[in-house]
């Protein structure tokens, strides 16, 4: 099953305890619950290695957890932190795959729509419509994060390719050089040592305009 199926089912079940919550005993707790989800996130990356999935995926949740319930908890579509779902959409964009802002905000809208009594006015509804209009840009930024995280992948796989072919070269000209010392007898072997040098300077000036 693709990761993004995956993650993106997580993200929702995490929503729907965030809209569940508000209505239980729990919300009396919230400071002790967020304190605690803050707990296992500075564990997560402490025992985890901070670029792994797993501990990206821990990440979300939690930040998805916290931001959304204290928006539930503070008047939902009315909440003065309302604004902050527009950071975790662009967090998960970058944190997860791009296609993960699409299915949150899909996600929130509709369980801010459920949520909702009947016959709202269009001032009502405006936070919902501008979550929409925000996504876009969450999943572009998302696609050139990866875009550039693979472009770095394949220039650091290039560098050691690179450190590599030049190594081996060398390794090769120093190995005709101490042969030609060796068995030095007169003006071939002095011809061996300068081509070899000159090739081995050359490397050295290509690697360094590279």
């Amino acid at each position: 099953m693709p990761k993004e199926i995956i993650h993106s089912a997580i993200l929702i079940i995490a929503i729907v305890l965030s809209f569940v919550f508000p209505k239980t005993n729990l919300a009396n707790y919230d400071l002790q619950i967020t304190a605690f989800l803050f707990l296992i996130l500075y564990l997560s990356k402490k025992f985890f290695i901070v670029k792994s999935s797993p501990s990206r995926l821990i990440e979300s949740v939690i930040f998805t957890l916290v931001i959304t319930s204290i928006i539930n908890t503070t008047g939902g579509l009315a909440s003065p932190f309302f604004f902050l779902i527009y950071f975790l959409l662009f967090s998960l964009s970058l944190l997860l795959e791009p296609l993960i802002s699409v299915t949150t905000t899909i996600a929130l809208i509709v369980f801010y729509l459920l949520s909702l009594p009947q016959s709202q006015d269009i001032k009502t509804l405006l936070p919902i419509i501008s979550l929409a209009f925000i996504t876009p840009f969450a999943l572009f930024l998302g696609s050139e994060h990866k875009k550039n995280e693979k472009l770095k992948i394949k220039n650091e796989k290039l560098q050691e390719d690179t450190f590599l072919f030049i190594s081996l070269m060398l390794k090769n000209h120093l190995k005709n050089i101490k042969e030609a010392v060796e068995n030095f007898v007169g003006d071939h072997e002095l011809d061996i040592i300068k081509k070899s040098a000159s090739r081995m300077e050359k490397l050295i000036e290509k690697f360094e305009k590279s």
